[in-house]
């Protein structure tokens, strides 16, 4: 008779300095809770106002539309104009931020420095930079969000170039084509679909960030909503984010669309 084997063990036994930093991680998670002030007395004593406010947001105001609409429409202005300009930049950015393709180390950690700044900062604080720099308007907005652009297309691009077939690229190379030549002939036609995948996606996110750069000053709907909430006009606020609700589906109903399209 053929002896029966044990079963496999669900779960890998960890080594002890994995076990020591399991427990540090679950200490901090709950170090976490206990100084944020989370806690289910304090949820439940909330639920009253909760209820009390979305009961005076129904039924929306549907009074100041017109205004709204103008605001929604800057909104999205400010993040198409903001992300078309952000993807332009983005592309020479990521070529000289690519290992395979930058002319230099110095400049490629230079460049992937400056790019993973962009990303790193919140496009808010890029708000209130611009907002100081240019004054209120949507301009800064728009110049938020085509940084904020930058470093996430920028990061793509790159990731997406150093992905592709070498073959074509080496060809070229061994034909004497140049170093430009050789990335717009070989490179950037592979990777287009990726570009154009990343650029719609930072456009649904452009789209939903600019609502929020109006809280400072940046343009947009947002400053609509930060004053109807500071007068307690919450059948307005109502109406105003079923607006935003409106603009971010067909954002990303159309970009879901083009991708299938053009991909």
């Amino acid at each position: 008779m053929t002896p029966v084997s044990a079963p496999p063990n669900r779960f890998e036994r960890p080594s002890a300095l994995t076990f020591l930093f399991y427990v540090l991680a679950l200490a901090f998670i709950v170090w976490s809770f206990n100084n944020v002030g989370v806690s289910i007395p304090r949820l439940v004593d909330g639920l009253p106002n909760i209820g009390r406010i979305l009961g005076q947001m129904f039924p929306p105001d549907p009074s100041r539309l017109g205004p709204i609409s103008l605001a929604l429409l800057e909104t999205f202005q400010m993040a198409v104009v903001g992300t078309a300009l952000g993807v332009v930049i983005s592309l020479p950015l990521a070529i000289l931020a690519s290992r395979s393709l930058s002319p230099h180390p110095i400049i490629q950690h230079a460049t992937r420095s400056l790019i993973s700044l962009f990303r790193t900062v919140p496009d808010l604080v890029w708000a209130l930079f611009f907002v100081i720099a240019v004054g209120l308007g949507p301009v800064a907005g728009t110049l938020a969000i085509m940084l904020d652009t930058i470093g996430f297309c920028g990061r793509f691009f790159a990731e997406s170039m150093e992905e592709t077939d070498k073959g074509p690229r080496e060809a070229l190379t061994a034909l004497g084509a140049s170093r430009t030549g050789t990335v717009f002939s070989a490179v950037v036609p592979q990777a287009m679909p990726s570009f154009i995948n990343t650029s719609l996606f930072s456009l649904e996110k452009a789209t939903r960030s600019s609502v929020i750069l109006g809280l400072v000053g940046a343009g947009g709907i947002g400053i609509e909503l930060k004053v109807a909430m500071d007068l307690f006009l919450y059948d307005l606020a109502a109406a105003i984010i079923i607006a935003i609700f409106l603009l971010v589906l067909v954002v990303e109903h159309v970009s879901s669309w083009l991708r299938t399209k053009i991909i």
